[in-house]
């Protein structure tokens, strides 16, 4: 068994801005093993360190955990996910500034930004996976599974959205 850090952010069910009523039912439905922050109306977030064979599992679980708890919640994100620049910099131990002439010097093979512009975001998984296979850099795996995982969630949850009519064309397109 490993340890997983991650974080799952929700929102309450429609109309409920009082998170701290759901603390005490968190706690008893699973979720003891995270702390709770409850400081934007409406929000919750719970941030994990959590023991299990895998990051699936883990992350899987503590969704589950939080539903039994508040039925209607509705994931929001999972992280560690989506990053920027700095936070690939920190998570790497690198300067900034080095991770920017990296990402210009190999503008070929460095993953594609999820979202391009003045703050570019990536999927932190891609990021790791092209340091780990095509710079031989050590990655830890434990952060590489959790990334991964955090990214499918968010995927899925997003992919809920997708009209269904329009996925195969969509899919051939971008492919």
């Amino acid at each position: 068994m490993k340890l997983f850090e991650f974080t799952l952010k929700f929102a309450l069910p429609k109309g409920e801005l009082n998170s701290e009523i759901y603390v005490e039912q968190l706690a008893t439905s699973g979720c003891d093993d995270a702390l709770i922050g409850i400081g934007q109306p409406g929000k919750i977030a719970l941030q994990f360190t959590r023991k299990a064979n895998g990051a699936n599992e883990a992350i899987l679980s503590a969704i589950g955990d939080v539903k039994k708890a508040i039925p209607d919640a509705h994931l929001t994100e999972a992280t560690p996910d989506l990053v920027g620049i700095t936070d690939i910099a920190e998570l790497l131990g690198f300067s900034r500034q080095n991770i920017r002439k990296l990402i210009l010097n190999h503008t070929q093979d460095f993953p594609s930004p999820v979202h391009e512009g003045k703050s570019s975001i990536w999927h932190l998984s891609n990021v790791l996976k092209w340091f780990q296979e095509d710079r031989q850099r050590p990655v830890d795996p434990t952060l590489l599974e959790t990334a991964y995982t955090t990214m499918q969630v968010n995927l899925a949850k997003e992919a809920t959205n997708l009209d269904s009519r329009l996925h195969s064309q969509m899919t051939a397109l971008i492919s």
